[in-house]
């Protein structure tokens, strides 16, 4: 499927951190579904709200791939200590409605390669 050009806005937080450029590109992967599925651990799961939650690789892809393409996704900060990160933002739609959101990360290792576990909130 060809999706649309999204404009992102990246935050100031990632210039000399890898891993908060992961957190960032992980953000940014939730926000528009395009995302590499090896970023995710087999068994990933992504709780989306306080009841709704995808388990797996596949189901999240899944999941992602179903999801409006925004037109704009502004990370405020996306930040990373040990084997945890967290991004913060805006997403804009064709339609003009705007949300807000945060995504709070577990990694798989300190080096923060693989999400283990998602969490997010808009």
């Amino acid at each position: 499927m060809s999706r649309q050009r999204v404009q992102i806005i990246e935050s100031a937080d990632c210039g000399n951190s890898p891993k908060n450029a992961f957190v960032q590109t992980i953000a940014i992967a939730l926000e528009t579904g395009e995302a590499d599925p090896e970023s995710f651990a087999p068994t990933v799961t992504w709780d989306t709200s306080a009841t709704d939650r995808i388990e797996g690789r596949t189901a999240l892809i899944e999941a992602l791939e179903a999801r409006a393409m925004p037109t704009k996704v502004v990370i405020e900060h996306a930040i990373s200590h040990g084997r945890a990160g967290t991004a913060t933002g805006e997403t804009i739609m064709a339609n003009g409605h705007r949300r807000r959101f945060s995504h709070v990360l577990t990694f798989t290792n300190n080096k923060a390669t693989t999400v283990a576990t998602l969490k997010s909130f808009s």
